[in-house]
């Protein structure tokens, strides 16, 4: 993991996945210096990760008092225990659905618990931050988050893509990638994340785009893109095309084993 300012009041704790076939997917978690400090999502649970460690390259983790899961996919709670040993004042802000999640493996403690809905805000002392539900979504709970004092918007899987290169997934800036290949890759990952999006109806979704067009992002930071800075236009246009994007369907046995004997040595 390494870590950067995308913001003055922003830090990224920035890691990634390779995707075999599909590219190299950012997997980002998320400091608000507030007054009352916040951590959005916290990573993989993967061995070799250590949130705790990324974290206090910015903050000290004991004066974490917020730490916001968008929603309970491991890729978004893997430091989460660890960071609640490190953080005593620190609360977990998510939704009934969230924590009803959680519990089938490892049950938040209840007086740690913060429930909090989309269209609800929270005050974190120099500022309130306002829970949405993204356009776009892989699970029931997810909410994420719009900080108005700074036009910064949160929007958890929402405007992911896996990019060609490690390179690229740790950018700092979206602005990196070929908008092209952006485009192609923001389709993708719609299609692989959300596939329920094809289902849908296109004006309906379409006007599900409006409430975060109304509140006009200055900064988008996705748990899986680099960070979009200024104009967002081309996001919204890139995303209201999935409906109508092409179904993606996985590799299957035969896919696998062969990719397992393209592994084996020679």
């Amino acid at each position: 993991m390494h870590t950067y300012r995308a913001h003055q009041d922003i830090s990224v704790l920035s890691d990634q996945l390779e995707v075999p076939g599909l590219g190299f997917l950012a997997v980002n978690a998320f400091v608000i210096h507030a007054a009352q400090p916040v951590v959005a999502d916290t990573g993989l649970g993967l061995p070799d990760r250590d949130l705790v460690a990324a974290l206090a390259e910015v903050i000290d983790p004991a004066d974490v008092r917020w730490i916001w899961l968008t929603h309970p996919d491991r890729d978004h709670t893997g430091g989460l225990f660890a960071l609640l040993d490190a953080a005593p004042q620190a609360r977990v802000v998510t939704t009934f659905t969230g924590a009803g999640i959680m519990s089938t493996e490892h049950p938040l403690p209840m007086d740690r618990i913060y429930l909090l809905n989309p269209g609800q805000s929270l005050d974190v002392g120099d500022r309130r931050l306002t829970g949405f539900r993204p356009p776009l979504f892989d699970n029931p709970a997810t909410v994420g988050i719009l900080d108005t004092s700074t036009g910064t918007c949160l929007s958890s899987d929402c405007f992911g893509a896996p990019l060609p290169t490690s390179e690229l997934a740790s950018a700092h800036d979206a602005a990196a990638a070929d908008p092209g290949e952006l485009r192609t890759a923001q389709l993708l990952w719609a299609t692989v994340d959300s596939p329920w999006v094809h289902s849908v109806d296109p004006a309906r979704y379409a006007a599900s785009f409006q409430p975060l067009r109304d509140f006009g992002p200055s900064v988008i930071l996705s748990t899986h893109l680099p960070p979009v800075t200024g104009n967002t236009d081309a996001l919204f246009a890139t995303l209201l095309d999935a409906p109508s994007a092409a179904v993606f369907t996985g590799p299957d046995q035969a896919a696998l084993e062969a990719m397992l004997r393209d592994f084996q040595p020679a």
